[in-house]
């Protein structure tokens, strides 16, 4: 039963993600495409607002491919974690509901992908049938250079031009 409960999961949350992905990246689904994305990403403070557009939608349009089919589940899994705590650091925070505009969201597809991350994606993955699996090792450690890599450029990326005196 963990399995199709894994099989669930993976499905919903990551067939979401990637759609949220593909409105960043390509317009469909009712969203803006990488120029929109791209506009918006700039008046948060993400410079290039292009570069960002292209991280963000790829993160959230791969991490969700990977994570509904359980294909090189822990890279997907690193993709929502950097994604999302993007997300919640740079368009949410402090707010916690999303009617709100807060984090509520975000953080939900963060503990899944974690929860995924650490569990695996179950016997019905793409992963299980090509024993293409990653180690856990390697995950944990993915995921510390991820982490480190993507606050680093969050607070590149947050610089503001100084002003000559």
């Amino acid at each position: 039963m963990t399995d199709l409960a894994l099989l669930i999961l993976r499905l919903v949350t990551g067939s979401l993600l990637a759609a949220h992905g593909a409105q960043k990246l390509f317009g469909w689904f009712g969203g803006h495409g990488l120029a929109g994305t791209a506009g918006w990403l700039e008046s948060l403070g993400f410079r290039p607002g292009r570069l960002w557009a292209l991280l963000a939608g790829g993160c959230e349009f791969l991490g969700g491919l990977f994570l509904a089919l359980g294909l090189f589940s822990p890279v997907g899994s690193l993709l929502i974690a950097a994604a999302m705590l993007t997300a919640i650091a740079k368009a949410h925070w402090p707010r916690l509901w999303v009617t709100q505009g807060g984090f509520e969201l975000p953080l939900t597809n963060l503990a899944v992908a974690a929860a995924v991350g650490i569990a695996g994606p179950g016997a019905y993955a793409l992963d299980a049938l090509w024993s293409s699996a990653l180690s856990p090792e390697l995950a944990q450690w993915g995921l510390l250079l991820v982490l480190v890599g993507w606050v680093l450029a969050l607070l590149a990326s947050s610089r503001r031009p100084v002003q000559p005196a």
